[in-house]
């Protein structure tokens, strides 16, 4: 299986391919090269810092070609800043759009006496019918690290409350996104990262 990995220079891609590989597929990463999107198999967007980073996705074409290839029908993952993308955009960085694929918009955790960002294990409420979270039980936990959240609509295949709920993971066609990281997550990351390994496209 081969899955082209995004890099658009803020995020650590290191866990996630060999995690990848441990799972027995063959990543490839690009930061620009769009062949290696055109030919994907999977591709799978890691991310973490600013929201404004992802202006190198714009920069170098690939936002085009990634929407491309979604049209195409190959199954996308989104990675925590990468699952923020996938929406109209964030107040982190007003200027800077986001793919659109969702019609809403990430915000900052509101303020509490909670600490943000919100760091750390924490549950998954999941919702029926995702293929993108099959075999996880509700309850079970995975690693976060984030300050912006997605808002929790018809396309939440599964919800956290830190503060407030908000959505933990997306998904709508071949299109999913997981705002927790799941390379870190254990034997639950493992699940969902082969789930999307096995979907067919």
């Amino acid at each position: 299986m081969r899955v082209t990995v995004i890099d658009y220079k803020a995020g650590n891609l290191t866990s996630v391919l060999k995690t990848l590989r441990h799972l027995g597929a063959e990543p490839v990463v690009t930061d620009g090269d769009l062949s290696l999107v055109e030919a994907a198999e999977r591709i799978v967007l890691p991310g973490v810092g600013h929201f404004a980073a992802t202006e190198r996705l714009d920069r170098t074409g690939l936002t085009g070609a990634i929407r491309a290839a979604i049209a195409r029908g190959v199954p996308f993952l989104g990675i925590c800043v990468g699952m923020q993308w996938l929406y109209a955009g964030s107040t982190e960085a007003p200027e800077q759009p986001g793919l659109g694929h969702f019609a809403e918009s990430c915000t900052r955790f509101a303020e509490s006496t909670e600490k943000v960002p919100h760091v750390g294990w924490n549950s998954l409420e999941v919702r029926a019918g995702s293929r993108l979270l099959a075999g996880v039980e509700p309850g079970e936990f995975v690693y976060f690290t984030h300050s912006y959240k997605g808002p929790v609509t018809a396309d939440t295949t599964a919800v956290t409350e830190y503060i407030e709920p908000f959505a933990a993971a997306v998904e709508r066609g071949n299109v999913m996104g997981v705002q927790f990281h799941p390379e870190k997550s254990g034997a639950t990351g493992l699940k969902i990262l082969r789930n999307i390994l096995e979907i067919a496209s």
